[in-house]
């Protein structure tokens, strides 16, 4: 039961994750690094972007083996889940008529996005297939997660850019406010949903404050993690 609660609110995380990125492409303000590469080679090609997102998602994938990195079931549900919620979402979300309805978009899709993270990262299935690239190219190298992350995503960016993908204001207001916003959610969903070595402390903390009960000092035993904003993508 507790894996099949787990598997739906991977599903849905990811389902909502891509509801959210055609929100921000929706919005003409600018979006995601990596959805400006994807903009960008769907309109080099005439490929829908969902499409891209998936070929892309793939082809990094490939990246994982030298780097010696694990898939899980939600790296798989990731690279194919997101591109069809996309595709699926940009055919039904109307263009904006006006920058008011724009800026609706674009904070819709932040928000909306910082809660589908929280949501697939609680899960405990598997990274992103992008994140993985990242914390693979981290241990490799040596160098800092957040110097690695900047690189990759100014690499992509640029790409992405120069492709004809759109950058705007809203990629700025993306990248200073997703991370505090996705943050929020991992805590929120993480309250809600606990991984089982949290649970476990929960009812060991519990009978210590019960009197009678000899106190029992609990240490983490499993291999789950806290989730954090570098576990998304």
């Amino acid at each position: 039961m507790h894996r099949a609660r787990r598997l739906v609110q991977l599903f849905v995380g990811l389902v909502l994750y891509g509801t959210a990125c055609a929100l921000l492409v929706r919005s003409e303000l600018g979006t995601s690094p990596w959805d400006v590469l994807h903009q960008g080679v769907s309109r080099q090609t005439g490929v829908s972007m969902g499409t891209v997102s998936i070929t892309v998602g793939a082809l990094v994938l490939l990246l994982w083996i030298p780097l010696r990195e694990r898939p899980g079931v939600g790296t798989v549900a990731n690279v194919i889940l997101v591109g069809l919620s996309l595709d699926a979402a940009l055919r039904v979300i109307p263009e904006p008529a006006g920058l008011p309805a724009r800026v609706a978009l674009l904070a819709g899709g932040i928000v909306l996005l910082g809660a589908a993270t929280g949501l697939y990262i609680t899960a405990r299935l598997g990274s992103g297939p992008r994140d993985g690239l990242m914390t693979g190219l981290h241990r490799v190298t040596g160098r800092s997660v957040r110097l690695v992350r900047t690189c990759i995503e100014v690499a992509v960016l640029a790409a992405g850019f120069l492709l004809g993908g759109t950058v705007g204001v809203g990629t700025a207001v993306f990248a200073l406010t997703i991370g505090p916003v996705a943050q929020w959610f991992l805590r929120l969903f993480g309250r809600v949903f606990p991984s089982p070595s949290e649970r476990m402390s929960d009812r060991i903390s519990t009978r210590e404050r019960q009197p009678g009960i000899l106190r029992v000092r609990s240490h983490r035993t499993d291999r789950d993690h806290e989730p954090s904003c570098a576990d998304a993508g």
